[in-house]
């Protein structure tokens, strides 16, 4: 049987294939090393927080709508 990976863990290695202003996707992705990649890398996460969150993110909400267009 073949091992689980979490999608969070191939994003890197496609981000380094393209050049986004941008990344809109889900909370899965909110991993804060994660973000802190996208911000060094001058790309804007439009990730929203978990619920357990102690200081939740602020995200364009209209932007994140746009996400399933």
């Amino acid at each position: 049987m073949p091992r689980q990976r979490a999608d969070i863990t191939e994003a890197e290695p496609l981000l380094d294939e393209v050049d986004p202003e941008s990344l809109i996707v889900d909370k899965a992705y909110g991993a804060n090393p994660f973000i802190e990649n996208l911000e060094e890398r001058q790309i804007s996460p439009v990730i929203p927080s978990r619920g357990n969150r102690r200081n939740p993110r602020k995200i364009l909400c209209l932007l994140y709508k746009t996400k399933h267009r």
